[in-house]
């Protein structure tokens, strides 16, 4: 079968700068390979925007819009329609007007959605097109965990919007052909939640871009910081990473340096919420913004940290920092659907005292830590490369192995 693909996008799948931007960005390329691509997606930011020209590199069309819709507007607008915030964050009459004329232009027989909020734009689809949905993330059950955690008017909120969403996943995994999250584990909780098999519910697992993420790779290193440095990396205005530093500045960082009076503890990451810069304030704790490689601030790290309490499907930053061959210390949130060995590629810490013990023992025996960094490393080469992650789109999308085209020069 020939035809082309139409690729729905929440965010600008372009670069690979952040989390949710990398697996797009490599889902992207990868639907480049097999068929023309239309891309239509969204820019938070001018800086977003400026990256358009730079995709249609890969793309046959696209449509970037501005998102511009405050969280108050979508709140209002979704308590009237019923409608989860999430969605009413990205209602656009004129990307619903872009979808249409693609689908009545050219001949789409594959439509592949990225994350749930861009589900709704999907139209009702002709037979013989193939819907693929990756929602990568069980998001419902993410805003659900909030409310629990949550009292008064956010807890509310955070319960209902959790009700909304798990209501419009299922009903659009119903009408997807197949239905993606990040991990097993994710897809897994999402069978038991909606019904569906896994046939219907699949994990593709994030993959590391093992040539850039790499330790013998040129990258410029970072100055002279105080030693002994442990990293933790991530988008800073995000409220899992948020919580996740604020925790172990607190709660980890002093017991350290009551070990390590010169220890450090870098957040490196760009748009610092106002409660991480106000961490500058501490002593020992570097908060550096966007930087333009991380690579560098990964290779100083003595020990690299992921102590999220609240996580949802495979997180970028471990498989980066073990790709990097950094020891890393995670919580089980963070260190979940990773197919990695507690105490052989990674460490694994329940709760700040446990951090503070295996991060300190990590300082403690140098050989140690590097062996484990050397062991992180290896694991990944043998089981995260983004080639094997999406072997299977070809066949999900058109019934085909190994369909890839040639593109014109």
């Amino acid at each position: 079968m020939t035809g082309e693909i139409l690729f729905l996008c929440h965010r600008i799948p372009f670069p690979p700068d952040r989390g949710d931007k990398i697996r797009s960005f490599h889902i992207l390329k990868r639907l480049a390979e097999i068929a023309p691509v239309h891309v239509g997606c969204f820019a938070d930011d001018d800086r977003d925007m400026g990256f358009a020209s730079e995709m249609e590199a890969l793309t046959a069309s696209q449509c970037v819009l501005p998102r511009n819709r405050s969280r108050a507007v979508a709140g209002l607008a979704g308590l009237v329609r019923r409608q989860p915030m999430l969605v009413s964050m990205y209602e656009s009459a004129q990307m619903h007007r872009w979808v249409q004329h693609t689908m009545r232009e050219r001949p789409i027989t594959a439509v592949m959605g990225y994350s749930a909020q861009m589900a709704h734009f999907i139209p009702d689809l002709p037979p013989g097109v193939r819907f693929v949905m990756d929602f990568v993330d069980f998001d419902s059950a993410k805003y659900a965990a909030y409310g629990e955690l949550g009292g008064g008017m956010m807890g509310w909120v955070n319960r209902r919007e959790g009700r909304l969403l798990r209501d419009f996943e299922r009903t659009i995994a119903g009408r997807a052909c197949v239905s993606a999250f990040v991990s097993e584990a994710e897809a897994e909780l999402f069978r038991t939640s909606s019904g569906f098999d896994n046939r219907r519910v699949i994990a593709i697992d994030n993959g590391v871009a093992l040539d850039y993420f790499n330790p013998a790779a040129r990258f410029e290193p970072v100055g002279r910081v105080g030693r002994p440095l442990i990293v933790f990396t991530g988008q800073m205005d995000y409220r899992p990473n948020i919580e996740a530093v604020d925790s172990f500045a607190h709660q980890s960082l002093p017991a350290l340096r009551a070990i390590h009076p010169d220890a450090c503890f870098a957040i490196v990451g760009r748009n610092p919420a106002p409660q991480v810069e106000a961490l500058k304030q501490m002593p020992g704790v570097i908060v550096t913004g966007s930087v333009p490689d991380v690579r560098g601030w990964l290779a100083a790290a003595d020990v690299v940290v992921a102590p999220l309490r609240i996580a949802r499907g495979i997180q970028n930053k471990v498989l980066e920092a073990m790709a990097m061959a950094r020891p890393v210390v995670a919580s089980p949130e963070a260190a979940e659907g990773i197919d990695a060995r507690d105490g052989k590629h990674f460490l694994i810490a329940a709760d700040p005292a446990e951090e503070t013990e295996k991060v300190a023992a990590l300082l403690a025996d140098p050989g140690r830590a590097q062996s484990l960094g050397q062991a992180a490393r290896a694991r990944m080469e043998e089981r995260y490369r983004w080639s094997e992650m999406l072997k299977e789109l070809p066949e999900m999308l058109f019934g085909q192995r190994d369909r890839t085209i040639v593109r014109a020069a």
